[in-house]
């Protein structure tokens, strides 16, 4: 494989439960502020992590294309992303920019929306939208039309992995010379019947109603499973002398990505964590590093019983010098295909205030987890951090960040 190149993150994006923006969302996620409430409707009773009310400044032209809910928080994300590397798409050869976008749900809120259009009043007073909205690939494709991207442009889907799966697909596109600029990340909007249903049903939703911010709680005693959660969060990602030659800093830099498959069960972990450990030696060893190397884990940390022994299990035979782990989905909830790329971004955050944020809601660790869990933010010296995803389907990602 052509790889082995760094990525220099030269801007971040976010638009979450958490914040409206990077810095907010930031401040939120290091106050470890949990966000999760409670809602009923379609006759469900469930813990919701919602972002801010839908933005008004997408302008004319967006708005006429009638996107997804989740294509508007991805066009806010990536807004924000593109202005921080200080890139004006007017300017730029879009022939040389591509776009990755996790997709866990795509639009399903326009799918839902529109079927029961279809059902109520009949195909005749259907959106023309309908398809387009709730197709997978819509969020890269209304980003490449609002940013004039060229080049390749394509959504991955490896279920709650796909964001960082997103930023390693687009490692490999710098890497192998097929773009200059990269836009990747992830972006989320499952709040809908159909999936709040379909996770309970699995079991895998908290059901904390008495107490709704303290319902995600990730490796703790108590927890009873995730809070599902919109939004969108996005990286731009340039080769480093790039960046250097148009006079960036880069905020931190991608060194390595590992992949794997469980090949065990399509929802369950397998036991034994051994895919999630070779995800995570491979992004070490592609990085150049060891696991004593690793200062930080942003950990995927979901909050329910069974993935977080696993997964704990798995950090804590390969890290035995106990870096700190953190799950930011204490805060964020889990926004399920664009939670790898909003966790990925917080990291870079962490790295460049060296600051280790809390896990929100871990009072005391569940059986079997032994880690280094903060519960209050903590100052540190943090030069690499590993963040972890895992998706249904045997999914496993691992990020290797570092300090530039």
């Amino acid at each position: 494989m052509v790889r082995g190149h760094a990525a220099a993150v030269t801007g971040v994006g976010l638009f979450t439960p958490a914040g409206a923006d990077a810095a907010t969302t930031w401040e939120t996620v290091r106050a470890g502020k949990a966000t999760a409430a409670f809602e009923e409707r379609d006759g469900l009773r469930y813990l919701a992590c919602r972002a801010p009310g839908p933005p008004g400044d997408l302008g004319r032209a967006v708005t006429a294309r009638r996107p997804d809910r989740s294509a508007v928080l991805a066009l806010v994300a990536a807004r924000e992303a593109l202005a921080d590397a200080g890139l004006d798409p007017a300017g730029w050869d879009g022939a040389r920019v591509g776009v990755v976008a996790g997709i866990g749900a795509g639009g399903v809120l326009t799918f839902e929306a529109q079927r029961e259009v279809l059902r109520t009043d009949g195909p005749g007073d259907m959106s023309p939208f309908a398809v387009p909205g709730a197709l997978p690939n819509s969020v890269a494709g209304q980003l490449a039309v609002e940013f004039g991207v060229r080049g390749p442009s394509t959504a991955v889907t490896t279920a709650c992995a796909a964001g960082a799966t997103a930023i390693g697909v687009a490692l490999d596109l710098l890497a192998l010379g097929r773009c200059d600029i990269v836009l990747a990340g992830g972006a989320e909007a499952p709040l809908s019947p159909f999936y709040v249903a379909g996770f309970d049903r699995l079991g895998a939703l908290s059901r904390r109603f008495h107490d709704p911010a303290g319902g995600l709680r990730p490796f703790d005693r108590d927890r009873d499973g995730f809070v599902m959660a919109e939004g969108a969060g996005f990286l731009v990602l340039e080769r480093p002398a790039d960046a250097v030659a148009r006079g960036v800093r880069p905020r931190a830099l991608i060194t390595g990505y590992g992949a794997t498959s469980d090949a065990h069960h399509v929802v369950a972990p397998r036991p034994d964590g051994s895919g999630l450990t070779a995800a995570v030696r491979g992004a070490l060893a592609e990085a150049g590093a060891a696991p004593g190397d690793v200062d930080l884990v942003n950990a995927h940390g979901t909050g329910t019983p069974r993935g977080d022994a696993v997964e704990a299990a798995v950090l804590a035979a390969l890290l035995p010098h106990r870096p700190p782990v953190t799950s930011t989905k204490g805060v964020t909830g889990h926004l399920l295909g664009a939670a790898g790329a909003v966790e990925a971004a917080l990291t870079v955050l962490s790295l460049a205030e060296g600051t280790v944020p809390p896990t929100a809601n871990f009072a005391e660790p569940g059986e079997g987890v032994d880690l280094d869990v903060p519960t209050t933010a903590r100052g540190a010296r943090l030069r690499l951090a590993v963040s972890t995803s895992v998706g249904f389907g045997g999914h496993n990602a691992a990020l290797v960040i570092t300090a530039p």
